[in-house]
């Protein structure tokens, strides 16, 4: 058992949960000049929940904690593959489907944390015009 490696993961989750919780206001304003790809965002949000699996087996996650994040992974599973084309921050204002997993990430949160507000993820990743 890598505890390290358990525990960064387990971080990282809750700080994606914490993203995916917020009011798209407040997602807009974390990707800033991001330009991040929603099928981006996806693979990431549902190798996290595959992820959590193990981490549940290690007793990283409580069963309820994974129920949540499995309900999280379905509903990421259902987004059609051309609502995955394009940029997030567009997907986030056109695609209800968003509403519907920001709703499920909050009640993972509270079920979890006590709260669904929680500190979001460090900003990474590239801005426009980087290459």
């Amino acid at each position: 058992m890598n505890h390290l490696g358990d525990t960064n993961l387990r971080t990282w989750t809750l700080r994606f949960m914490a993203l995916l919780a917020v009011d798209t206001p407040d997602q807009l304003a974390w990707l800033g000049e991001r330009e991040l790809e929603t099928k981006d965002v996806v693979e990431e949000v549902e190798l996290l929940c595959r992820v959590s699996e193990g981490l549940a087996e290690r007793g990283v996650f409580e069963p309820e904690d994974l129920r949540g994040l499995q309900a999280i992974g379905r509903r990421l599973g259902e987004i059609d593959a051309t609502c995955r084309v394009g940029l997030w921050h567009n997907a986030l204002a056109t695609d209800p489907a968003w509403d519907d997993i920001r709703s499920l990430a909050r009640q993972f949160l509270l079920t979890r944390m006590g709260d669904w507000r929680q500190p979001l993820p460090r900003p990474v990743g590239t801005h426009k015009g980087d290459h």
